[in-house]
């Protein structure tokens, strides 16, 4: 692609809030609230990994040598920076809803799957091909998508 001068689309998430739209690209840290917002995945991560979820690291397009760094790269998608901030800015009975620009990843549809379960939360997540709704733990199309 580089070759022909062809560049990605980033991938870019969003979220609005009390009527303040947050946008986030992958790995962001522009936002003023970025060290709640990264306090809040490591939670999520924490959380995740006491239920024995293992993220996915074929959903990489960048090639990483070190587990770490890529277990990292996977924590840092836009969508889950937006569900992050979702959860912290937003009541318990309020769904999160987060539109992205490109198609979401296996890995960010299986957390968002089990953040709705743990937090009891209902999530939407629009990206460029459809809605997804997941709710206790639960795809709105039993995991076709």
């Amino acid at each position: 692609m580089r070759d022909v001068g062809l560049k990605k689309e980033p991938g870019c998430s969003s979220i609005e809030v009390d009527g303040i739209v947050h946008e986030f690209l992958v790995g962001d840290n522009s936002h003023p609230s970025s060290k709640k917002i990264y306090a809040k995945l490591d939670e999520i991560a924490a959380r995740l990994e006491t239920i024995g979820y293992v993220s996915n690291k074929s959903h990489l397009l960048q090639i990483f040598e070190e587990d770490d760094v890529k277990e990292q790269a996977l924590l840092l998608h836009s969508e889950k920076l937006a569900i992050a901030i979702g959860l912290i800015s937003t009541g318990q009975s309020q769904q999160i809803r987060i539109v992205k620009n490109l198609r979401v990843c296996g890995g960010c549809h299986s957390v968002a799957k089990l953040v709705s379960k743990l937090y009891d939360r209902k999530i939407l997540l629009r990206d460029r091909y459809r809605f997804h709704h997941f709710r206790e733990g639960h795809y709105s199309c039993m995991d076709y998508w």
